[in-house]
């Protein structure tokens, strides 16, 4: 990489103050960051002087969604052909066993690339156009952004109706709010509800799961479009849901590589262990009081496969776990949390109609998070107050 850090060092003074390319001053800050860490080093005050920086934060998110990304291509890949072979979904083994992994591999690879291409085009286009009317720098934070808008739409997703989506909630999500650590809605559940409320017709149904040409009928069910229509008992093994090996979302299907996923991002301090584990109680414990009341079929399904069907798991790792849209105190994270798992079992049972609560639950729990912080921290004042009374009180 020394010829690419001699070639910027040789341009740098064009793009700098007074250069010819001055406008163009963060657009080309952008790239060197990009590839190189920053040269700006601190002058005084006390500080950690480390290259953790926004962009080594959303290498780790990358890295955990790598293999998720590699399953979901392998995945639509599969669904395709054991629709053409006529099989059934747990027959995952003799789908590869008579196609072959790599020809599964490479349709879904031609199929959820231009998606994720696109994405990223559509919301590096508004980022980079933001960066050069406002003269500021262009962030990080879209790396992860733009994958994540990838793995939580079907894979038949036309592919302008995603970029009018992303172009939408990154400038009405984000910019307008200042961009970056400003924003206060998850810009990438934003686009998915833009796509669910404008286009329903390509967000929901069994058609769009499964991404095939030249077959006459395609239907693909999720394990939560079972449920939701009280035809449980005709989903898929539990272990054919834990693998991924199932219709749904490019990168919500894989609860095991997901889980390792939560695993990696919280050995490296990345994700908040709070969030995930209450939002998870808040779905058990919601899932256990729709067992007891079992008044129809959903609500008697076992409170614990909430977690393999839909896209849950994966909204409570990714999403929810975001440091600039949820509850910042220790305890609002906790209650951030667990209303997000509460109000996503409540949503999908509650609501047959629409059975999946992840996305809404967590852009609900978004708006409340900085009241929740309030709460919390004005809950810790009156404490206080009673407790510095109480001393004077025993004093006197």
């Amino acid at each position: 990489m020394n010829w690419l850090r001699s070639f910027l060092d040789k341009i740098k003074p064009n793009f700098e103050k007074g250069g010819k390319l001055y406008f163009l001053h963060s657009t080309f800050e952008a790239f060197e960051v990009f590839f190189f860490v920053p040269n700006k080093v601190t002058e005084k005050g006390s500080h950690i002087r480390d290259y953790v920086d926004l962009k080594r934060l959303m290498t780790h998110v990358l890295i955990a969604l790598a293999p998720i990304v590699l399953f979901g291509m392998f995945n639509v890949g599969l669904q395709h052909f054991r629709l053409q072979l006529g099989l059934d979904i747990d027959a995952w083994g003799q789908v590869v066993k008579e196609i072959g992994f790599w020809r599964i591999f490479w349709y879904g690879f031609l199929r959820v690339l231009p998606i994720i291409v696109v994405s990223y085009v559509s919301g590096l286009a508004v980022e980079f156009a933001s960066a050069q009317i406002r003269h500021h720098q262009v962030n990080e934070g879209f790396l992860v952004t733009g994958m994540l808008i990838a793995l939580i739409v079907p894979p038949t997703i036309p592919l302008w109706m995603l970029s009018v989506a992303t172009i939408f909630a990154v400038i009405f999500g984000k910019e307008i709010f200042g961009g970056t650590g400003m924003n206060f809605l998850n810009p990438a559940l934003l686009t998915r509800a833009f796509l669910f409320f404008a286009y329903p017709a390509s967000m929901t149904g069994d058609a769009i799961w499964v991404a095939s040409k030249g077959l006459d009928v395609i239907s693909g069910p999720t394990p939560l479009a079972l449920a939701a229509q009280n035809q449980f008992f005709q989903s898929p093994s539990l272990l054919t849901m834990s693998l991924g090996f199932i219709p749904g979302s490019i990168g919500e299907t894989s609860k095991i590589l997901i889980i390792l996923a939560a695993i990696y991002l919280i050995f490296t301090g990345v994700a908040n262990l709070r969030v995930m584990i209450s939002a998870l109680v808040g779905a058990a414990a919601m899932g256990i009081i729709f067992n007891l009341w079992g008044a129809n079929e959903y609500m008697q399904i076992p409170f614990y496969y909430h977690f393999f069907i839909g896209g849950f798991l994966f909204g409570a790792i990714f999403m929810a776990t975001d440091p600039v849209t949820s509850a910042q105190t220790p305890t609002g994270k906790i209650y951030y949390g667990l209303l997000i798992g509460i109000f996503c079992i409540l949503i999908r049972v509650v609501n047959p109609a629409y059975p999946e609560g992840a996305m809404l639950a967590i852009l609900l729990m978004n708006v409340f998070a900085p009241l929740i912080d309030h709460l919390v921290v004005q809950q810790n004042i009156n404490r206080r107050k009673k407790r510095a009374l109480l001393s004077q009180t025993i004093k006197s």
